[in-house]
């Protein structure tokens, strides 16, 4: 049967022209000119949560005691540029040490995650950066934008599980917006079924929670005879059937959501394979200088002219300069038309243009990466390198 998508209320981003946001108490964002050229962006916080600001102008004044001041540019964190010299501001880049130095000290970053309260992305957040303040975005697009408009500091998202496989849309999304990945971070998952007070297993008649969850548990829920029914996300369908006190219906979803959001569990780990993780990208406007103190990981995403024994050619430049490979990923070339068609072909086109994704155990301080990349620009189309970042090797 065809799924039935239900969608929970959650935060949606201004357009780039106006000044009102409802990601959590955002309100308005100003430019503060300053000498030479120079530009600050700063951002407040509606004090009251009427977040009502649509009748004020860009830049307009905030009435007092309405509105506190988030975030301030600095002469530690800059990001700023000279009018006269370039058009696209040029950020410093921040240290591995750095990053450590923020969760250490406390720092209260805000990190954007996809979902609602509850979410799995949400402990991944939380795991990333101990002390942040977590921001729910109703979809990926939106976490991007979040970051790269400075409404928040980080983003978190998922980027594959070991059961179901990669997250594609977040691979398009990497190579549409310009974040750096600057971490990773792997979060066992653990499915609970859950339901409101009172409402017993026998009870049930359908189960709501995202497609991969449900994919995940599928000889749980085929003992049970349950009608699955995809949501956009695990804790919103949690919140779901919470807040309309459903009575035939269950969701499938973290220990956390079901404490959030009052529901009985019914059974936990529901999951068919007890080996289930997903991995988390941990995305910033700015790259980390690599080092060569502790693992590093590197992502790259690059193209290839089509030609027998192309690929492994590229691959060939880390395998000759003894370079583990941990991830590979193809996906189609988006918004570029077909090459020409072949008349012996009936009519189907000959092949697809490719970008490829490539994860390796190697820091771009590291001589061998540097080597490897400079081979593989010699004959790639494109290529872009993501990240060099410290990897995560533990699971929580």
């Amino acid at each position: 049967m065809a799924a039935t998508i239900l969608r929970s209320p959650k935060i949606h981003l201004p357009p780039p022209e106006t000044t009102t946001s409802n990601l959590s108490s955002l309100t308005h964002i100003s430019l503060t000119p300053l000498p030479k050229g120079r530009r600050c962006l700063s951002i407040y916080a509606c004090a009251d949560g009427s977040g009502d600001q649509s009748n004020r102008p860009f830049g307009g004044d905030i009435k007092k005691g309405q509105a506190i001041e988030l975030n301030k540019v600095n002469d530690e964190h800059p990001y700023e540029f000279n009018a006269k010299d370039s058009p696209n501001p040029l950020p410093r880049p921040l240290t591995s040490a750095d990053l450590s130095n923020m969760a250490s000290e406390g720092s209260r970053l805000r990190v954007a995650y996809q979902g609602v309260r509850g979410a799995y992305s949400e402990s991944a957040a939380e795991k990333a950066y101990p002390n942040c303040e977590a921001v729910p975005c109703e979809q990926f697009d939106t976490a991007f934008e979040a970051v790269e408009r400075w409404l928040v500091d980080r983003a978190v998202l998922p980027i594959e599980n070991s059961l179901g496989g990669s997250i594609h849309r977040n691979y398009d999304l990497l190579l549409r917006h310009r974040l750096h990945i600057v971490g990773e971070v792997k979060l066992a998952i653990r499915h609970c079924l859950m339901a409101n007070n009172g409402v017993k297993i026998e009870d049930l008649k359908r189960v709501l929670s995202h497609p991969q969850a449900l994919a995940q548990c599928e000889n749980t829920l085929t003992k049970l005879g349950l009608v699955r029914e995809a949501v956009d996300d695990t804790a919103g369908a949690a919140k779901y059937i919470a807040f309309q006190k459903l009575k035939d219906a269950g969701a499938v979803a973290s220990l956390a959501a079901a404490r959030i959001y009052g529901l009985n569990v019914l059974a936990q780990d529901i999951q068919d394979d007890s080996d289930n993780v997903t991995r988390f990208l941990m995305l910033a406007r700015e790259p980390i200088i690599p080092g060569t103190d502790k693992p590093f990981k590197t992502s790259v995403v690059f193209s290839l002219d089509e030609g027998p024994g192309v690929l492994f050619k590229a691959l060939a430049v880390f395998a000759m300069r003894n370079i583990n490979l941990t991830k590979i990923e193809s996906r189609p070339l988006q918004k570029q038309a077909l090459r020409v068609l072949d008349d012996s072909t009936d009519g189907f086109p000959k092949y697809f243009p490719y970008l490829f994704y490539v994860d390796f155990e190697a820091s771009m301080a590291d001589q061998r990466a540097q080597n490897a990349l400079g081979h593989l620009k010699e004959f790639a189309t494109f290529l872009r390198v993501l990240g060099s970042y410290p990897s995560d090797s533990g699971v929580a």
